[in-house]
This record gives structure tokens, C-alpha cells and sequence, in this order.
């Protein structure tokens, strides 16, 4: 029975880190959004084709004032890429620099 207790906590552990590895910083804000994530990162790789290499949904000036904002990884170069998180908007697609290889 104890054996079959630590079996099921490991088991759920591994699930909630799977499930956690989803998860994308300001998710929490995700309920006041009309875009969802998988909509704005098909707009950001339109603005900006590469890897997104990290996301995430903020309060920052500029448009609704709610916005996600992608690392795009496209060779040596990472671009920053800002979408409206109400209108899907880009507001914002600049290179922020080389990276380290």
C-alpha cells in the first residue's frame, strides 16, 4: 500500500512538471486577453519567421496596455516581438542583438 502511495506522488509530480513546462510567464493575465498565445505567436513568426525562444504576457505601455511579447531566434539574431493582446496587433518587432555562439 505505501509502495503504491510513493509510486502515485512520483507519477503526479512528473505530470504537474510536465504540465508546468506549458506554462508561460503573466499567464494568470491570460483571462483578460481576447488573443490567446497560440494566435499571437502565429502573428509574431508572421511579423518575424524564426524560433520563439521565450514568451510571455505583460502589462506594458503602448497599445491596450496588455501585450505578449516573443523571442524570435532567426540565425545569429534574436527579435523581440510585441503583440496587442486585444487587437493582435504587432506592436513592436526590433532586433535586440547577436547571439552567443
Amino acid at each position: 500500500m505505501v509502495q503504491n502511495k510513493s509510486v502515485i506522488a512520483v507519477a503526479l509530480v512528473m505530470l504537474l512538471g510536465a504540465v508546468g513546462a506549458q506554462a508561460y510567464t503573466g499567464e494568470s493575465l491570460a483571462k483578460h486577453a481576447k488573443v490567446t498565445m497560440t494566435e499571437a505567436r502565429a502573428i509574431a513568426l508572421k511579423a518575424h519567421p524564426g524560433k520563439i525562444t521565450d514568451e510571455e504576457l505583460e502589462k506594458e505601455g503602448g497599445g491596450s496596455g496588455l501585450r505578449y511579447s516573443f523571442d524570435i531566434r532567426d540565425g545569429k539574431v534574436t527579435h523581440e516581438v510585441g503583440v496587442d493582446a486585444q487587437t493582435g496587433a504587432v506592436l513592436e518587432n526590433k532586433e535586440e542583438g547577436p547571439n552567443p555562439d
